[in-house]
């Protein structure tokens, strides 16, 4: 398994996007393209579960875990199946895809997953809408191109080593 280091907050790397991410240049788009990228994250209402996060993000849960489960620390290991978008719906990457959960280590993950992981619970499910400043920035990286809000649904099934 690969893991990014963060290169900064910006154009972090996703541990869970490297595995078999081919290395490519991101497409570059137009200013309403750009555009769209932010109305999406400003289309997520309150009444359809979409709360406001850190940073802009947006998050809602779509299944609750055990009453009373753990939730991550920031600096822990994570292990959780996960599926990443783009706002036109198609999916750049998937553990459950693959059938595997992924194993990663928070700090190395994309700020967006270092700030909405640790809001839920194992057992939990989420969606969450990051803005390109909480994801892969202006750079882009793989098929994910600069300026893109990526979706996530995250499961987080457990938390290695935590006592429990």
């Amino acid at each position: 398994m690969t893991w990014l280091a963060l290169g900064g907050a910006a154009i972090a790397a996703t541990a869970a996007l490297a595995q078999g991410m081919e290395e490519q240049p991101a497409p570059q788009h137009d200013t309403a393209w750009h555009n769209a990228q932010m109305l999406y994250l400003a289309g997520l209402k309150p009444a359809d579960g979409w709360l406001n996060g850190p940073g802009g993000m947006r998050y809602r849960k779509v299944k609750s875990g055990q009453p009373g489960a753990p939730h991550p620390a920031p600096t822990d290991v994570v292990t959780i199946h996960y599926a990443g978008r783009l706002i036109d719906g198609s999916e750049f990457d998937s553990s459950i895809a693959r059938g595997e959960p992924a194993t990663f280590p928070l700090p190395r993950l994309i700020k967006g997953w270092q700030l909405g992981v640790p809001l839920m619970a194992v057992g939990d499910t989420f969606e969450f809408a990051l803005p390109q400043s909480l994801a892969y920035g202006p750079e882009g990286k793989g098929p994910i191109p600069g300026g893109a809000t990526l979706l996530f649904t995250i499961e987080l099934i457990a938390i290695p080593g935590a006592e429990g």
